[in-house]
């Protein structure tokens, strides 16, 4: 992952966090804001992931 990728992905994380905190969502699961972010932030890797992998298997640019 590049600096700027691992920056803005740290900024988005924080702000998830507290956007999380500020709206009580962690209350309906009893789990910290902080883990429902780095969750969140994971499963968006994981889309990225399974993308890259539609592109190179149909070897084409999928448009999103």
């Amino acid at each position: 992952m590049n600096e700027e990728k691992i920056e803005k992905t740290g900024l988005f994380l924080k702000e998830l966090q507290e956007l999380i905190n500020r709206h009580s969502l962690e209350n309906n699961s009893n789990t910290p804001d902080f883990i429902l972010a780095e969750y969140l932030v994971d499963c968006l890797d994981a889309y990225e992931k399974i993308h890259d992998a539609n592109e190179k298997w149909y070897n084409r640019k999928l448009e999103i």
